[in-house]
């Protein structure tokens, strides 16, 4: 019977969000092996799991408890979306967000730090402000895609992201189309996606890139998720590419929403 039970265990653990759950500390926070916690990867973390429908512990808890930390714009944006989406409502934490609103529309210093503003504002059931949309739809590439910062390259990452700013905005049509077919010039033959041109697939990328074909309601490329399957180790994390496995509990946060299907903001 005890063997029974200790395959049982390994069994559970050994999924993606029983690797995440055993990357919890006792505070709540979830840490790197051999790392300490921090509220900017419990954050990650903790919307890992929360789309994959499975319980998060007490990360909720020492995100509320470590608000204080988080200097960045999009450290607070991401603490505001992760705590908004495990069921509190972080009013400080949007406080200083609306405060970081500049007359341009940007939120924060970049391109990267708008959009999160308007996922965290979206997140805690706030209306995106509009001037805000506006300034990421006037940002986007001749390309089709966006990047972190003005003038910076795109990729396909801040792409994804703004991709699913603008969704939870209301905005449909061209800039979403040009969007995803740049989105799509970054598939490679194995069925994952690049960060950008030359760089070869990657999980945290393909995994952004499904959010973003989510969020526009439509197929998610064939061979992206036979992708991230491939990527999948024996504990349950996943590889950052077949190449490379590091940083297994940022990228495994990043693959669950993507193998769920859902985009952000996380809704019930």
């Amino acid at each position: 019977m005890r063997l029974v039970a200790a395959v049982a265990v390994a069994a559970v653990a050994a999924t993606p969000a029983g690797y995440l759950q055993g990357r919890q500390a006792p505070s709540g926070g979830f840490a790197e092996p051999g790392g300490s916690p921090s509220p900017q990867l419990t954050a990650w973390a903790a919307l890992g799991l929360a789309a994959a429908g499975a319980s998060t512990g007490s990360a909720l808890d020492y995100l509320a408890a470590h608000e204080g930390e988080l200097t960045a714009a999009t450290d607070v944006e991401l603490v505001a979306v992760a705590e908004s989406a495990l069921g509190r409502r972080p009013e400080a934490l949007l406080v200083r967000i609306r405060k970081l609103q500049q007359p341009s529309g940007r939120i924060g210093p970049t391109i990267n730090s708008t959009v999160w503003g308007i996922l965290a504002l979206r997140q805690a059931r706030e209306r995106a402000p509009r001037a805000a949309v506006r300034f990421v739809l006037s940002r986007q590439a001749r390309t089709g895609g966006w990047g972190w910062y003005g003038g910076g390259a795109a990729d396909s990452n801040d792409t994804a992201a703004a991709i699913q700013a603008l969704r939870v905005a209301g905005v449909r049509g061209k800039p979403i189309r040009r969007g995803l077919a740049y989105l799509r010039q970054l598939q490679n033959r194995d069925g994952g996606f690049e960060l950008s041109a030359g760089r070869g697939s990657d999980s945290q990328s393909t995994a952004w890139a499904i959010q973003a074909f989510v969020s526009a309601h439509k197929a998610v490329p064939r061979g992206s998720i036979a992708y991230l399957k491939r990527m999948r180790s024996r504990d349950g994390s996943f590889r950052y590419s077949t190449r490379y496995a590091t940083t297994p509990v940022w990228v495994t946060s990043q693959v669950l929403p993507a193998l769920a299907r859902r985009a952000f903001p996380l809704q019930p």
